[in-house]
């Protein structure tokens, strides 16, 4: 069991308390639970002999109490571990062989391509969570795209709620990309609509992510389609224009945690399309947490109106990607990419998402 612990500095004292670790660990001792590894959070350095008194009064090997200084981001974080022996003495706990040490030279590679990036791309995220955490995925999805084109991700939150026709331009004008973000419900759906108008009809790069590209199709009903109360069930189940509407296999089904369209499914990408370009596959795979679903009945006026339904699932044929490809970028997805972008293998559309914004 390996378990992090927060090592106390009192700034008045100038000095380190270990106390709280001991004590910790103590209640766990109590009901059985003895660490193996004990990762200390600290905001500064431990000295050796700190170190040492944590593993004698906590019955740990003293090379099994590691220090998880603050850096200026997380990826360095796995290097500072090797660093101090940390996979060494994991494999050693296990009884596993230790092997030669990695040089981790992709995580490394990574990190300086991160380091000497110093041109910006700014990007709007279109949302209605004031909480960033919210997001976590997606501005990390973002970092790890920018970083690749050699840049550093300067994000802006948009509050959607507080987006109106009066007020969008100023909001968006300097945005080199905007992402409409993924949620539930209505609040702030008005204001996402509004932001998406302005960059389809300005050209602005936009990502539509699970209710955000739900939202695309929605304005481009409204705006394009000429159905001005176009809607999705989920926002107004009177609707006459259900461009977006629950899957008709769980209309009966009324438990909300078991409708939900989870884990993940295939998808085929039409040849002929940006999305297709990023990929560089006919034949994907993707997470996907939602209810609601394009509506097929709209699908041939969509793409006579030039939005095209670039990616679809095999078996049920549901839509899971719109674009417009007269746009510099502007694509919809009903999925989520940033579940599966990684500091290794960031996800091709955020890749493809960045390197238009800084085109733009």
């Amino acid at each position: 069991m390996r378990a992090p612990y927060l090592c106390t500095y009192l700034a008045a004292a100038g000095e380190l308390k270990t106390k709280p670790t001991q004590h910790s660990v103590k209640e766990l001792q109590s009901v059985g639970i003895q660490p193996d590894v004990l990762v200390l959070r600290t905001e500064h350095e431990l000295s050796a002999n700190l170190k040492k008194k944590v593993a004698l009064f906590c019955n740990v090997d003293e090379s099994a109490v590691v220090q998880s200084i603050d850096m200026p981001t997380i990826y360095e974080v796995p290097l500072r571990m090797q660093e101090q022996g940390l996979d060494v003495t994991i494999l050693q706990k296990m009884g596993l062989p230790v092997g030669e040490t990695p040089t981790l030279g992709p995580w490394r590679d990574f990190l300086d391509r991160r380091h000497k990036a110093t041109e910006k791309v700014k990007i709007g995220l279109v949302g209605k969570y004031d909480l960033q955490d919210a997001y976590k995925s997606i501005l990390e999805a973002l970092s790890q795209a920018a970083t690749y084109n050699d840049r550093k991700a300067d994000i802006h939150f948009i509050n959607s709620e507080k987006l109106t026709d009066a007020n969008v331009e100023e909001q968006i004008k300097e945005m080199d990309g905007i992402i409409i973000c993924p949620g539930f419900g209505q609040r702030g759906i008005e204001g996402k609509f509004v932001a998406i108008k302005y960059a389809r009809t300005h050209n602005v790069p936009t990502f539509g992510i699970c209710l955000g590209m739900q939202c695309m199709a929605i304005e481009f009903a409204r705006n394009v389609l000429g159905y001005t109360d176009a809607n999705s069930r989920e926002m107004d189940e009177k609707t006459p224009h259900n461009v977006i509407d629950i899957m008709e296999e769980q209309k009966a089904i009324t438990n909300m945690g078991g409708t939900m369209r989870l884990g993940a499914y295939e998808c085929i990408l039409d040849q002929q399309s940006k999305t297709f370009e990023a990929y560089k596959s006919e034949h994907i795979q993707e997470r996907h947490r939602h209810r609601y679903e394009f509506n097929n009945d709209y699908k041939q006026e969509y793409e006579k109106a030039g939005m095209k339904c670039a990616g679809v699932n095999p078996e049920s044929d549901l839509v899971e990607i719109i674009e417009i490809p007269t746009l510099k970028w502007f694509i919809g997805v009903q999925f989520h990419p940033e579940y599966s972008s990684t500091v290794l293998k960031p996800h091709p559309l955020f890749l493809s998402f960045i390197k238009a914004a800084i085109n733009k």
